[in-house]
């Protein structure tokens, strides 16, 4: 086991809505903790125009303003810095000289990536090409590839593990299958340690991504109807921005995570039918309207977490009932 006391630990793109999370709970778990962000992709400059069209934009911008709030009340270094830059990045990381860097910078939603694929590869495999050759220059002790269950494209009876043939549709899944293929090559060509990291259909406090769950809370808060994109009855392995965090935690800590590709979901799909009835527990007049599903949307299902479990110790702990019900509660809160 590594302990994380000043274990010094880089955070690219670590302002979004899975890094300050992470950031804040290594912060408490003793670790010193670096957090690049450019603040552009799904976080601060992204709503600050008022020319953006974004739904509740005032309203994320109050959340992101929490999220730095959060890393400066906890002393946790923030360097505004855009990852595509690769000199000023590789600057401020040798500046701090990391045992460990963990990728986060992406486009983080599908269906923006596949309106925007430019920006997306921009985002994406810029920013990591630009952080595996740092981290490979600096000798860099662990290197984290935060990918996408999007990798597997159509689940083979609603049921993947790792070793399953990856088939992505789309421009998202494409690159994050790209991404995970170059740290592979970085390790195969250069001897980089790694983990790639593979979440699912992940919800929780202060995100602005316009995730599923997000927008059903959002919309109930607001009494308007509900979409659900088909008839309700796809499977997702949702998962609670918790048990992520403790799960990269989890691989952080173990030696035995070192070139490995992990599963880190809840490790069972709910139907989105389910998190609408949840949902209708809390708001008792939502009206749903089911839509066209696009045809870009893989059928998915359960992500196996028994490697994971096994070999790190990964134990997550927020089933839909529970954690959609905490993120509920976390909004109520929040919006009053």
């Amino acid at each position: 086991m590594i302990s994380l006391d000043k274990r010094r630990i880089s955070l690219v793109g670590g302002a979004g809505f899975i890094g300050h999370n992470l950031a804040l709970a290594l912060n408490k778990r003793g670790a010193e903790v670096q957090v690049i962000d450019g603040l552009q992709v799904n976080n601060l400059l992204s709503f600050a125009s008022s020319n953006t069209e974004i739904q509740n934009r005032e309203f994320y911008s109050k959340i992101i303003h929490q999220r730095l709030e959060l890393l400066h009340d906890k002393g946790i270094a923030l360097v505004v810095q855009d990852a595509r830059d690769y000199h000023a990045l590789s600057r401020v990381i040798v500046d701090f000289d990391p045992q460990v860097v963990i990728h986060l910078a992406a486009v983080a939603h599908a269906n923006k990536s596949n309106k925007d694929p430019y920006s997306t590869f921009d985002n994406s495999s810029r920013t990591l090409e630009n952080s595996l050759d740092i981290a490979k220059v600096q000798k860099i002790e662990h290197f984290i590839f935060l990918s996408s269950s999007m990798v597997y494209g159509n689940f083979p009876d609603g049921y993947v593990t790792e070793e399953t043939c990856c088939e992505p549709l789309g421009i998202y899944g494409a690159l994050k299958f790209g991404g995970e293929k170059l740290v592979i090559a970085y390790n195969q060509v250069f001897g980089l340690p790694y983990t790639i990291i593979r979440p699912s259909a992940l919800y929780g406090e202060r995100c602005v991504s316009r995730r599923v769950g997000q927008i059903f809370i959002e919309n109930a808060l607001q009494g308007m109807e509900i979409s659900i994109n088909g008839d309700g009855s796809d499977r997702l392995d949702f998962t609670y921005i918790n048990d992520l965090v403790n799960g990269i935690i989890n691989v952080v800590e173990n030696d035995n995570s070192r070139n490995q590709i992990f599963n880190l979901t809840y490790g069972e799909s709910q139907s989105i039918r389910k998190m609408a009835t949840i949902l209708n527990e809390h708001f008792a007049d939502i009206k749903i309207n089911y839509l066209t599903k696009d045809k870009l949307m893989p059928c998915r299902g359960t992500l196996s977490v028994k490697k994971a479990r096994k070999l790190i110790g990964y134990d997550p702990q927020f089933p839909l009932e529970k954690g959609f019900v905490e993120y509920i509660k976390w909004y109520k809160g929040f919006m009053v």
